[in-house]
């Protein structure tokens, strides 16, 4: 799509402030005719960067502000004929090389509607929940720069967010939820698009159908903020416990280059990370905490369960004795509970699924696996949403951000090193989600626990305790 400027001088259409405000591009993903480019830069409208600042021992690359000699490469390039130093470490968003350039909207800013009563939801909101959103509105309005939203798992956190929504789209502002998880920009986006219908929604991330990023209300994967600076009035970071957001420094960076000045954060996490409560102990940073679940029922406890030689089981990619004897009795018990499955490795559980079909067959249970390179993700993901598919084995890309009605959870070998704290804890929060299931099994399978095993027990046993459950 190639966007065309009005033929007055120093004039450009209404399109092209709407595509270029806010953002931070190459010259490739301007969507603008060559001369064009030129015109608008001569013009100071359009304000162009090197994309890499090259010394001798030092680079940085001003997209994703990575300085790491290691996460540099060479290439020869096509259209200078030489070889050329490119950044590796946002590459996903296109590769950056140091005879590039980064072009920054400096013209006119495209001004976003007021919209009078964009939101439709008709669900009601609890004490807590209301406490909560009418504290992000507060924050919203008087233009905080941070506001930390701690709240459990199945909390309703997304509905907290539609009065904060609702009063920034009056006001005319811009929003963007971000989240490091494909599967939650999936998950947010039908349900963002019920509750405010007449609002144009895009989703963003990797093999999204929208690529163009032109709507007033934007859900993004993290690393699409890369292409963004001082675009939003209103930045919704979700799961910022999850990986790699607490990983990759670059994240946070374009987090907050997205954010104009006066905007503001509002961070969302039901396990926070050591970093952050410190900054909430310290008082830097304001927060908000929501014990309980929006059905009020407590959240399921995980049970430990002893697998004698778990280790040469996952090796000979077979299902211990002891999780078959719990199943089975589960059966026996008319269980129609579906079951997620989660193990460490994507060739754990592409052969665990293969090798146990048959098993699972005669209790008239069809199984799958799904991982983050699986193509078929989304696909394999609906169907189990919907009942399709009644057992799913999953890597770690499940362990947060979906909801399903009626499920159990068993984390195989709980204690390899993927399955830390906050992992174990948004794995069990998959469970009793429904409020006519506020119930349902949660199992760690483990050959010897672990800290992360016994300080995720413990910390969902606090809010359980915080939120007054005995």
């Amino acid at each position: 799509m190639r966007f065309i400027i009005n033929q007055k001088p120093n004039m450009v259409s209404a399109n092209v402030m709407k595509f270029l405000t806010g953002k931070l591009l190459l010259y490739d993903e301007l969507n603008l005719e060559p001369k064009q480019v030129m015109e608008l830069t001569a013009q100071k409208m359009l304000r162009k960067t090197p994309a890499i600042i090259q010394n001798k021992y030092t680079h940085t690359c001003l997209r994703c502000n990575n300085r790491k000699v290691s996460l540099f490469g060479k290439i020869p390039c096509a259209k200078c004929n030489k070889e050329h130093i490119y950044c590796r470490h946002c590459i996903m968003m296109g590769r950056v090389m140091v005879c590039e350039h980064l072009y920054e909207w400096s013209g006119p800013d495209f001004t976003w509607p007021k919209t009078s009563n964009p939101c439709k939801w008709s669900g009601t909101l609890t004490k807590d929940q209301n406490k909560a959103a009418q504290r992000i509105i507060h924050a919203i309005s008087q233009q905080e720069r941070e506001l930390l939203l701690w709240a459990v798992t199945s909390s309703g956190k997304t509905e907290m967010l539609f009065p904060g929504i609702t009063y920034a789209l009056q006001h005319g502002l811009r929003i963007c939820i971000a989240t490091p998880r494909v599967d939650v920009v999936r998950e947010l986006l039908p349900r963002l698009k019920r509750a405010f219908p007449k609002i144009e929604i895009e989703a963003l991330y990797g093999g999204s159908e929208s690529k163009l990023g032109i709507s007033q209300l934007i859900i993004a994967t993290t690393h699409q903020l890369f292409r963004y600076k001082q675009a939003f009035d209103l930045m919704i970071i979700d799961e910022i416990d999850a990986f790699p957001y607490h990983k990759d420094k670059s994240l946070p960076f374009a987090t907050n280059r997205a954010v104009k000045a006066s905007g503001t954060i509002i961070y969302l996490t039901a396990t926070p990370r050591s970093n952050y409560l410190k900054k909430i102990r310290n008082q830097s940073l304001p927060h908000i905490f929501i014990p309980r679940r929006y059905h009020d029922k407590p959240l399921p406890i995980p049970q430990y369960m002893l697998a004698f030689n778990l280790e040469k089981q996952m090796r000979q990619k077979q299902l211990p004795k002891t999780f078959i004897n719990w199943y089975e009795l589960q059966q026996q018990k008319g269980s129609s509970r579906q079951l997620l499955i989660f193990v460490p490795t994507i060739a754990l559980a592409e052969q665990l699924a293969k090798t146990h079909k048959t098993y699972f067959q005669r209790f008239q249970k069809s199984i799958d696996f799904v991982h983050a390179e699986d193509k078929d993700r989304e696909l394999k993901v609906n169907k189990f949403r919907k009942n399709k598919l009644q057992i799913l084995i999953t890597t770690t890309i499940l362990e947060r951000g979906v909801t399903f009605p009626s499920v159990d959870v068993v984390v195989l070998d709980a204690g390899h090193e993927v399955f830390d704290t906050a992992a174990l804890v948004q794995i069990s929060g998959r469970v009793g989600r429904h409020p006519k299931d506020p119930d349902g099994h949660v199992l760690f399978i483990h050959d010897g626990k672990t800290r992360a095993m016994i300080t995720a027990v413990k910390s969902l046993q606090e809010m359980n305790k915080r939120a007054g459950f005995k």
